[in-house]
């Protein structure tokens, strides 16, 4: 059936959804293992002996860094936003029934069994800014529900 108006609103609101979230709903698979990838966040905890094995000890290992990405105010949204996607890659892949979700916007976050999303983004930004919340601390609440 063609409804011209109805076309016209489909065409509009899609035009506000993120193209991720579209690759996403086409591969959600693949559109995980992109944000496992994590590159400087992995290659910052290699350069200190850390290896990022997408476990929750890997979480209190990073916590445990010295945050020297603070000392360069380009490198540290990306390590923050790395850490997010990390940290939300190890909860989605220890926690029985946690998955990714994307926002309309495109901003990934972690829906629990429960139904509370975490914000895993914005949790490594504040993270890699202040070294609060933990990420370990973020995960053992996540692992509670």
């Amino acid at each position: 059936m063609n409804i011209p108006f109805l076309d016209n609103w489909r065409k509009r609101h899609e035009a506000d959804r993120s193209p991720l979230v579209s690759a996403f709903d086409r591969d959600p698979e693949g559109a995980a293992e992109l944000l496992a990838e994590c590159e400087l966040l992995r290659a910052r905890a290699q350069e200190a002996g850390v290896v990022l094995d997408d476990t929750p000890l890997s979480l209190v290992a990073l916590d445990q860094l010295p945050p020297r990405w603070r000392d360069d105010p380009e490198e540290l949204p990306w390590v923050g936003n790395d850490a997010g996607l990390y940290l939300g890659t190890v909860v989605v892949r220890t926690v029985p029934g946690a998955g990714w979700r994307l926002r309309p916007d495109g901003q990934p976050v972690v829906l629990l069994p429960s139904g509370r999303e975490i914000d895993v983004v914005t949790a490594g930004l504040d993270w890699a800014v202040t070294g609060v919340p933990e990420l370990s601390q973020i995960y053992a609440e996540a692992a509670e529900f």
